[in-house]
């Protein structure tokens, strides 16, 4: 690193990763309505090789309380609804032959809670992800101050800006945690 701005910019690369990998896990989680996003990472074996559904089938929503799942290759059919049970997301895939359809059942009040605390988890994982982000930042800042390229207010001003910016990212984080707590608990 350079200069203060190249340590400033790539925490805040970083930092804005985190929060979309925040948000894309987030989407994973089920609420009461029935989401692509649910099924669309889940792992199939396909010839020997693990591959992601959306990459083996269209998945749609034609109903808020059920997917579909239309595989591009008929025969890996069953191999789709093996992954969808094994991904133990509380749903029973149904296997006709041509599509696999995937009924959403509305949550139960246990069921909401467990996953308002998987959510709580995920966004605890984040703000440290965020917080050893500003730790690298940190001490990239004072590497910079002892190797004579800044002046010391200018490490204390650097210091300040990103210790800013984690608390900025951290609001974010709670924001977004917010939301999908009140999304899993709307009946």
């Amino acid at each position: 690193m350079e200069s203060i701005d190249d340590v400033f910019m790539d925490a805040e690369d970083k930092m804005e990763k985190t929060l979309v990998f925040l948000n894309e896990q987030f989407s994973g989680i089920r609420t009461g309505k029935a989401s692509p996003a649910l099924v669309e990472n889940i792992q199939v074996p396909y010839y020997g090789t693990p591959t992601r559904m959306k990459e083996l089938a269209g998945i749609s929503t034609p109903e808020p309380r059920l997917i579909v799942v239309n595989a591009f290759d008929p025969t890996v059919l069953p191999e789709i609804e093996k992954a969808i049970l094994a991904a133990n997301l509380g749903v029973t895939p149904m296997n006709d032959g041509r599509v696999i359809r995937v009924p959403i059942p509305q949550l139960d009040e246990e069921r909401r809670l467990e996953l308002g605390k998987v959510a709580k988890r995920m966004a605890e994982e984040g703000r440290v992800a965020v917080r050893n982000i500003r730790r690298d930042a940190n001490e990239s800042i004072k590497t910079l101050q002892k190797s004579g390229k800044i002046t010391e207010d200018d490490r204390a001003q650097g210091l300040k800006d990103v210790q800013k910016n984690t608390n900025d990212y951290i609001s974010k984080i709670d924001d977004t945690l917010q939301a999908k707590e009140s999304e899993i608990m709307e009946v």
